[in-house]
């Protein structure tokens, strides 16, 4: 047994854990969790916690259904949100089959396996999301528009704002799990709140917006309140994003960062960046993935609805932010489009594959868009070769369907699962009798 799982078992002596939880995510994104007792561990470590993986969504089909959670040790993480007394902590596990070898199904491996390609050609992936969520006065009902906690706007400071309160509690329960927060504000829809995270590699950010996501949920049920992150829950508010900072590393040298380049962008980021623009619409069911999704995506401001790049153009789908003096460590490219009710691991991994294909094959940055593209006509974009990203779930299924990238990068197993998924919401939604087909037709037809 290692150093780490040596100071685990130590812990939980120390810190008087009674329960650990085991944390690994389904292909969806949805968190799932099991308790074990303390004297449990060692041989979790050791061979994994056994569980029937064709009750996980994605994981297995009935007659392979056997599958282990081992958990790592290097997340090791008490729960402060279990309040005073014995403790309760949480790991977050790898999925493996009886064999030992890794789960193909298993999201957190998806994303370690592009991570492992990518470290061969000595690189290394760092992610910094910018996450946008709402918090409504109580859980929503059915039927029932939510009511935001506030009608601030962005940037707002009150002196009794229910939202800074929460956000402090939120912060200081996410650093004392080692999760390392830059800026919080509020943000412009009422009620809309942002908490940034700070630079990370991808896999530790793609825990970390698992815990997030938890810990604020909990944060906000315990002051009565209800956290949201759909993308999109108000028809006239804006949609909540998770804007994510990307940048590659060859050791302790930015790879993106080049003195003299034009913004200082070196070829390879800028081969990175053409790689997400030519595989961005492929790559938009996977950072975008419900239907809710594209309800954002077409409404403007601050969400992407076309596939360009630009300096400082927050109407481009991906933005060079401004480049400070004397600290080429911080060049790095902003990807506006993804949303936080995404799958992070298998996020993370379809923009890291798309940016490492740009990179491999030499792909050519297009022009930067220099206007907003909003503003633009159809004749304009067109002439300027700016494409629009898919405008609902069924046009990002339908050119899923037919991307080699993320059948390679995904698996077999997880990419047809996610497209199964996919149609079958698609298919749900589209036979739904919206309110605003009633309102609009039984007046007058």
């Amino acid at each position: 047994m290692g150093k780490q799982e040596d100071f685990v078992l130590r812990a939980l002596d120390e810190r008087d854990v009674r329960f650990v939880r085991l944390w690994f995510s389904d292909v969806l994104g949805f968190l799932k969790s099991v308790a074990i007792a303390p004297a449990e561990l060692e041989g979790a470590f050791a061979e994994g916690i056994g569980f029937d993986g064709s009750a996980i969504e994605g994981f297995a089909r009935v007659y392979e259904a056997d599958m282990l959670a081992k958990p790592d040790p290097s997340t090791f993480q008490i729960l402060p949100w279990r309040g005073e007394g014995p403790s309760t902590a949480r790991m977050f596990c790898d999925i493996v089959m009886p064999n030992g070898s890794p789960s193909y199904a298993d999201p957190r491996y998806v994303l370690k396996r592009t991570l492992s390609n990518a470290a061969k050609q000595g690189y290394t992936f760092y992610t910094h999301p910018e996450i946008e969520f709402y918090l409504f006065k109580n859980q929503p009902e059915p039927g029932v528009e939510p009511v935001p906690v506030d009608r601030s706007g962005f940037f707002d400071h009150t002196a009794t704002s229910r939202g800074s309160n929460f956000r402090r509690e939120a912060i200081t329960m996410l650093e004392q799990m080692g999760i390392s927060v830059e800026f919080s504000h509020h943000e412009g829809g009422p009620g809309q709140q942002e908490i940034d995270l700070r630079y990370a590699d991808a896999l530790s950010t793609a825990d970390n917006i698992m815990t997030f996501r938890t810990v604020v949920r909990e944060v906000a049920l315990s002051q009565g309140m209800w956290a949201s992150f759909m993308p999109k829950p108000f028809t006239t508010h804006p949609g909540s994003g998770m804007h994510t900072h990307v940048s590659l590393f060859e050791g302790d040298r930015n790879a993106f960062f080049e003195a003299g380049a034009e913004y200082q962008l070196s070829k390879s980021g800028r081969q990175f960046i053409a790689g997400i623009l030519r595989h961005a619409a492929e790559i938009t069911c996977v950072t975008n993935q419900w239907v809710n999704s594209y309800k954002r995506l077409m409404g403007g401001g601050e969400a992407p609805s076309y596939i360009c790049w630009g300096h400082n153009n927050r109407s481009a789908m991906v933005r060079v932010p401004m480049y400070k003096p004397n600290k080429g460590q911080s060049t790095r490219v902003e990807l506006r489009t993804i949303d936080a009710a995404c799958n992070p691991y298998l996020a993370f991994a379809v923009v890291l594959a798309a940016g490492m294909k740009g990179i491999e094959e030499g792909y050519e940055l297009p022009a930067e868009a220099e206007d907003d593209v909003w503003s633009l006509t159809d004749r304009e974009r067109k002439s300027l070769g700016i494409q629009p990203l898919p405008k609902t779930l069924y046009e990002a299924i339908a050119v899923m369907e037919e991307s080699e990238l993320l059948a390679e990068t995904l698996g077999e197993r997880v990419y047809d699962f996610f497209l199964r998924n996919k149609r079958a919401e698609w298919d749900a939604y589209r036979g739904q009798v919206s309110i605003w087909e009633r309102d609009q037709m039984l007046p007058v037809i």
